[in-house]
């Protein structure tokens, strides 16, 4: 029936594969990019409610600051280049050194204040650099790249091209985080893996048209993926980026899965409906855990992590349509050679490796428990960090830009004050006064560098005829704008402190101390800081969260599947090496764990579980067969033991082409995902046979069954080709011989 099915409809299954990738694939570069930090938090989180509130009545902080070295010995060149950026629409103004100055004389401002009050703003203490301060429009800030871009254009007509000129600020990291975590810049890291793998699997299968074949259903998978979230309304962020990465994983995974089960049934009279009887509960199963696994990601915050745990559960099952439904299409066309199911046992002989195991499986089973509850100790020293400068590349332009800004004349980062007087009527000088006042106290922190309000463009004494202050009030709103520093008709007044970069306080220390330092009702602390600040709280619950939820869901389908708590039990004490090695070793070395990082743990528990079915399906039917659980998980493994391993070469090689990327991003997740991979090949071909060997040899049930029933089967019903009875017989020899001895 279902061999009859291939042998029909093969060619058009492929053929439709074909036909249909280069739409895909253009729909996939369709997948708009979206790398907003603020988007990070849902908006109904407290920090966003209030940030968002600010938003709308000050206006996002969206700025650029352009730095010219020696800027201020040439007044009129940083005039006219600011000039000329004003008339790109995306900019709707700007704020020069001279043109504060100018203001603050007009509001009758001391000289000498007039220098205090824009060194760390606009002009450092040494007077070697002026800063020009670009407000994007509601325009600029849909279409940052391109209003970064028109700057460049804006200095590269001025001749301030080299060096000299330094561009900083929030939309030109968000630009240049969506140009390295596009979809084009990561291709050509994407094309390495895919090459490494195309090596690899070629190496495995010594057939070309199978091996470009099995290569190509995995891309058609992968743009299937992204043309679905596009067609969702889905974004590509710098997070998303890696599920190409993970598609192509779980795609060969079972692709590689399902070649070897035919190549096991190669003997048997329909070979294909064979493998595809015994293929089909371990993929299964497989995908449905890892699914669990990737869907647990979405009770995060963080909005990467939660749209990746939508985006990467889709991506399971494509992969496990890819695999299991359009594989048998390609070895039906391209059927096995036997000739090369022997040469590949030449060149994978596990015989030895699983004999050695299974005879010191105690020593070994002990040993690495050993290792993994040695580095497992790491993960009670787990920390996290969030710092969208961390993802830029340390020698690129535009982060050494930034931290030459943040040493030589102003920070970017910063804590907004909103002071809401409500309905108190006060007069306009007091009001001044008390955030004078409150700038102060936040003046005494450490880590604030500079502060501004709109009492910064007053002198400390106001005029004593009323006139003259009403006067200066009336200057003030034509010149800046009622949204910059004050709204809701002088209800909610804005003070701007900037958090210097050399502070060894973290983000929510330095929050918290503010907010004690205040301790006003009337004033609420806001601003990317906080935000942060909420999002690195969240990505340490979330990690933990995420993966409790995934491990007690997968252990509960472990042991319904197993339909035994024990075995169940057992099963998932390997599924925790990977997490153990990896996170452990993190904590051991006080790595931070960052909002890629932390989304990898879940993948890995997919990843280890993957393993862990096809191993366990070998060996309940080979323990009902045996009634021995050291034969049984040593017959296991030599079935298994190659498609695993084959399956984690080929990934993990592909997958460390990532590290060879600019962005930190993708890097970082080569690392780990590699790292996991192998650590998952420790907990599913070291330890749980090992584990699995050791069970008492009267234990009479491991899946309900007793062994009546189990009697009852033929070894006709043994899924076990000529070539691995040969293998299962010499190792069972080997044994009887070292007896004798």
């Amino acid at each position: 029936m279902i061999s009859s099915f291939y042998q029909k409809y093969s060619r058009y299954l492929i053929w439709g594969v074909f036909c249909t990738l280069p739409i895909l694939a253009f729909m996939a570069e369709l997948l708009p990019s979206n790398n907003d930090i603020e988007t990070w938090l849902p908006k109904d989180s407290d920090v966003r409610i209030v940030y968002d509130r600010f938003k709308a009545e000050f206006g996002a902080e969206e700025v650029i600051l352009v730095a010219v070295e020696k800027g201020l010995d040439q007044p009129a060149l940083i005039e006219g280049t600011a000039g000329r950026i004003e008339t790109l629409d995306s900019v709707r103004e700007c704020w020069t050194p001279d043109r504060l100055k100018n203001i603050l004389n007009e509001f009758q401002v001391e000289p000498a204040e007039i220098n205090r009050r824009l060194d760390g703003l606009l002009m450092n203490k040494q007077h070697n650099m002026a800063g020009i301060l670009v407000l994007l429009s509601d325009e600029g800030i849909k279409d940052r790249a391109g209003t970064v871009a028109g700057i460049r254009e804006k200095l590269e007509y001025n001749q301030l091209t080299g060096r000299e000129v330094k561009l900083a600020g929030a939309p030109v990291v968000i630009a240049e985080l969506d140009r390295l975590g596009s979809q084009k810049t990561n291709k050509k890291f994407f094309i390495i893996t895919l090459l490494i793998s195309l090596c690899l699997l070629y190496y495995s299968f010594r057939e070309w048209k199978k091996t470009l074949a099995t290569l190509g259903l995995t891309i058609w998978a992968i743009n299937l993926t992204t043309a679905l979230i596009y067609l969702g309304g889905g974004e590509m962020n710098f997070i998303l980026g890696a599920l190409s990465v993970m598609v192509l994983v779980f795609t060969l995974a079972i692709s590689i899965h399902v070649h070897h089960y035919v190549a096991s049934c190669i003997d048997q009279p329909d070979p294909l409906s064979a493998a595809l009887k015994i293929a089909w509960k371990p993929c299964f199963l497989a995908t449905l855990t890892t699914t669990i696994g990737l869907y647990s990601l979405t009770i995060s915050e963080i909005g990467p992590v939660t749209q990746f745990g939508y985006a990467a559960s889709l991506g399971t099952f494509v992969s496990l349509i890819t695999g299991l439904g359009l594989t048998p299409a390609v070895l039906t066309i391209w059927p096995i050679d036997p000739k090369t199911i022997h040469a590949a046992e030449s060149r994978w002989n596990f015989q030895k490796c699983a004999n050695w195991l299974i005879d010191h499986s105690g020593r070994v089973s002990l040993a690495t428990i050993v290792l993994v509850m040695i580095t497992g100790v790491g993960l009670f020293s787990l920390k996290t960090k969030i710092d969208p400068l961390d993802f830029l590349p340390a020698e690129g332009r535009v982060i050494q830009d930034v931290r030459s800004v943040q040493e030589n004349l102003t920070e970017l980062d910063s804590v907004e004050a909103i002071v809401d007087f409500g309905d108190d009527d006060k007069p306009f000088i007091e009001k001044v006064e008390r955030v004078r006042e409150l700038e102060k106290v936040i003046q005494q922190h450490p880590a604030v560098r500079h502060t501004m309000s709109l009492a910064s463009f007053f002198p400390n004494q106001f005029p004593e005829s009323p006139f003259e202050t009403a006067r200066l009030l009336s200057k003030a709103q034509s010149k800046h704008g009622e949204n910059d520093f004050v709204s809701d008709g002088e209800r909610l007044w804005r003070i701007s402190a900037r958090i210097s970069s050399d502070a060894e306080l973290p983000q929510d220390q330095i929050y918290d101390e503010l907010s004690a330092m205040i301790n006003d009702p009337q004033v609420v602390l806001t601003g990317v800081a906080p935000l942060l600040r909420r999002a690195q709280n969240q990505i340490f619950t979330g990690f933990w969260e995420s993966f409790s939820m995934a491990f007690v869901i997968i252990t509960i389908v472990m042991i319904v599947s197993l339909r035994s708590i024990k075995a169940g039990l057992v099963a998932m004490v390997p599924n925790l090496t990977p997490i153990c090695i990896v996170f452990g070793i993190l904590g051991w070395y006080q790595i931070p764990i960052d909002i890629g990082i932390m989304m990898t743990a879940s993948i890995a528990l997919g990843i280890a579980v993957d393993g862990t079915f096809h191993f366990l399906v070998r060996y309940q039917e080979q323990f009902r067969l045996s009634r021995n659980s050291a034969q049984a998980s040593r017959d296991s493994l030599l079935m298994t033991g190659e498609p695993i391993f084959t399956a984690a070469v080929i990934t993990g090689a592909g997958m460390l082409a990532l590290t060879l990327s600019n962005f930190v991003p993708t890097a970082r997740f080569g690392y780990m995902m590699t790292s996991l991979l192998v650590a998952a090949l420790v907990g599913d071909l070291i330890l749980l046979p090992c584990l699995l060997a050791l069970r008492p040899r009267n234990v009479d049930q491991l899946d309900g069954s007793d062994h009546k029933d189990s009697g009852a089967e033929t070894d006709e019903s043994r899924p076990r080709s000529p070539h691995f009875l040969k293998q299962s017989q010499q190792g069972a020899k080997d044994q009887s011989d070292k007896a004798v001895a």
